[in-house]
């Protein structure tokens, strides 16, 4: 698969869109710039990859509409050199979104096939400092914890405890929480037990769902 100038002229008309939708962060911006969308989808989806629209990738996942990546990518607020954990693997990109942001990322993916082949493409676009891990999401990476920033790229009926005590204390993660339709919350923890939650509106993302299938 190639990145031609059309892709790199879809990719301006995305970024244009997203813009007109609120994505302000210009690093942000160039990370869609930089990533090729088209990468992540089958090549019959390739016509349609810079649509602001969902696409399915496999093992009933889907790769998130752009708006969402971005809008999740804006409320993490990250800074070169944090400690990432990404909930949700999926294609690999919005891994590849925050990796180019310069964050070290960890992901998880529950479906072994789907993380084996986020790692290679992740690896064969030059970005490094992304680490695919496949496992269950719910337990987290307690070997790698405490996180400066976790992100769940799939919609949680309950808060997670168990991801949420892996965050740093100032550490913020970003969850979509309810069943059906989620709504967006920014969790701050501000002491060994205690967190703050903010919310920016309503989404709907594939269940975040326990265990892990090979």
């Amino acid at each position: 698969m190639k990145d031609t100038y059309r892709h790199k002229g879809m990719r301006r008309n995305l970024v244009d869109d997203l813009m007109e939708k609120g994505i302000s962060d210009v690093r942000i911006l160039d990370a869609f710039m930089d990533l090729p969308r088209h990468y992540f989808l089958d090549n019959a989806f390739e016509e349609w990859a810079y649509q602001d629209k969902p696409f399915p990738i496999g093992k009933e996942q889907t790769i998130s509409q752009p708006y969402t990546v971005a809008f999740q990518t804006q409320l993490l607020n990250i800074k070169a050199g944090e400690k990432v954990l990404e909930i949700g693997t999926g294609s690999g990109y919005q891994a590849g979104i925050l990796g180019l942001l310069g964050a070290n990322v960890n992901t998880i993916e529950r479906h072994q096939d789907l993380s084996l082949k986020a790692e290679r493409l992740l690896k064969s676009l030059g970005v490094t400092n992304v680490r695919c891990f496949f496992g269950d999401g719910y337990q987290g990476l307690p070997r790698h914890a405490p996180f400066d920033k976790i992100l769940l790229t799939c919609g949680a009926a309950e808060m997670p405890e168990e991801l949420c005590l892996q965050l740093k204390i100032g550490g913020q993660m970003v969850i979509p929480l309810g069943r059906g339709v989620q709504t967006m919350f920014r969790v701050t923890r501000v002491g060994d037990k205690a967190f703050e939650r903010e919310q920016f509106g309503d989404f709907k993302f594939v269940p975040f769902l326990k265990g892990k299938e090979t």
